[in-house]
């Protein structure tokens, strides 16, 4: 869990709680990843979660999914590459800085950075307060489901 971000009179009387009746305003600098960013614990968000991550050179992520949790990546710096199976085959996507991608609910997938000197940087945003990484032993195709 991040340590809380007391931004101009953020918090509550307690000097723990966020409060919910102001906007919040993080600071180039005051959050180095990996953190959540914006969070319950970190500024009273209810249905937000954002974070910066960095991947280091020549990493990868064993192949999993998110559960029942949303995402969104910005990708701020580096050449990530994304990989899912689309029912016929492991299908890479190849993303740059200004990128944004989307990852459904239950999709298994896997990030890799291949660049051996230089790391790369994301933002994330999810529709959980809690990170969920559930581990898989291949990447298979998600029966289609109906959108919400």
């Amino acid at each position: 869990m991040s340590n809380p971000i007391d931004i101009d009179g953020a918090r509550g009387n307690d000097g723990e709680t966020p409060r919910g009746d102001r906007l919040r305003h993080i600071r180039a600098g005051e959050a180095q990843g990996p953190a959540a960013v914006i969070s319950g614990a970190t500024v009273g968000s209810r249905k937000l979660w954002m974070g910066l991550v960095v991947n280091p050179p020549s990493s990868a992520t064993d192949n999993h999914h998110h559960g029942d949790s949303e995402a969104g990546v910005y990708v701020v710096s580096g050449n990530p590459l994304y990989f899912y199976h689309d029912g016929t085959k492991e299908v890479r996507i190849e993303a740059g800085p200004g990128d944004f991608l989307h990852v459904p609910p239950f999709v298994p997938h896997r990030e890799e950075n291949p660049d051996p000197n230089e790391p790369v940087v994301v933002v994330i945003a999810r529709t959980t307060q809690e990170p969920i990484k559930i581990s898989v032993p291949e990447l298979y195709r998600l029966e289609d489901t109906p959108a919400h």
